[in-house]
């Protein structure tokens, strides 16, 4: 089971948002407060979606699309073409139309399996939970309608509601009631995993780096020009240039380096990840992600 954005145990724990969450299950058919069921339907209507988006009238309206955008580049080239402008260009501008319709009806199609059904009802309870105070671990890009590291509301955005002020706490016994017979302890919540230091430094170094490559690239073709220069003009003030490359190897040897310590940190964020997941399954309000883990959760999945 993946991390949810939001556990069953922890829609439980707030009596208004238990039996919002029951009601609006009731309408879809659907425990939203059952960890496995939830997990099942999405996994479910992830894969529903995925095939709406490959369904034969989006690929052939895309081909068919590009056909007629590309047939007017062909006219120059052909000289049968040319002799027949009026039908070819006609042929482009319906093929163009009968793409963009088809590449419309499927996006339709995709949009409707998306906003309809049981996901529309679990984003309900999302709204709620939210509403309520409940953070939201983390919400799967494709379950609003976005690409994975696109940002925007999406297609189909988790609902806001106004912000529900906290359930008031139950009045204190007085020493004069009588005490039960049997005393029910209260369960016991169960601890979110420590955030580890190695974590911690993933996120904040995740969006660092990437420019080791392209600088050494720049500086040993500054040093090969340096030295055509030198050898072109005849002066050996650019074989200087020639310093340029050793400093080009120290930066890829950089680079290398700081790309081994981030794929080591990545692997420590992703076991955190997976004792978040656990910790979940077993009942923990797991906190809201940041972006950096986010960003691994859907690139891992």
């Amino acid at each position: 089971m993946g991390l949810l954005p939001v556990s069953g145990a922890a829609l439980r724990a707030d009596d208004r948002v238990r039996e919002a969450a029951r009601g609006i299950g009731a309408r879809y058919g659907v425990d939203y407060t059952d960890d496995e069921a939830v997990a099942a339907l999405l996994t479910e209507r992830r894969r529903s979606l995925e095939r709406e988006q490959r369904r034969p009238a989006a690929c052939l309206g895309l081909l068919t699309l590009m056909a007629g955008m590309f047939l007017p580049f062909g006219i120059p080239l052909s000289p049968v073409l040319d002799a027949h402008l009026f039908a070819v260009l006609g042929t482009a501008g319906g093929l163009t139309v009968v793409g963009a319709a088809l590449l419309v009806h499927a996006r339709v199609q995709w949009k409707h399996a998306l906003r309809n059904g049981p996901l529309a009802g679990y984003r309900e309870v999302l709204g709620v939970a939210r509403a309520h105070g409940i953070p939201l671990a983390h919400i799967p890009p494709w379950l609003e309608g976005r690409t994975n590291g696109g940002g925007g509301t999406g297609a189909a955005p988790i609902p806001t509601y106004p912000p529900v002020e906290p359930a008031p706490e139950a009045p204190a016994e007085t020493e004069t009631a009588p005490s039960p017979s049997v005393t029910v302890p209260a369960p016991v919540p169960v601890p979110v995993p420590p955030k580890p230091w190695a974590v911690s430094y993933y996120e904040q170094t995740a969006d660092a780096g990437g420019w080791h490559d392209e600088v050494g690239c720049l500086l040993v073709l500054a040093g090969a020009g340096g030295v055509t220069w030198a050898v072109t003009v005849g002066t050996g003030v650019g074989f200087a240039a020639l310093l340029l490359v050793p400093a080009a190897i120290w930066i890829w040897l950089a680079g290398r380096r700081q790309g081994r310590e981030k794929e080591e940190l990545r692997e420590e964020a992703l076991k955190y990840v997976k004792e978040l997941q656990a910790a979940q399954a077993a009942g923990a309000r797991v906190p809201e992600l940041s972006p950096q883990l986010r960003a691994l959760l859907d690139d891992h999945h």
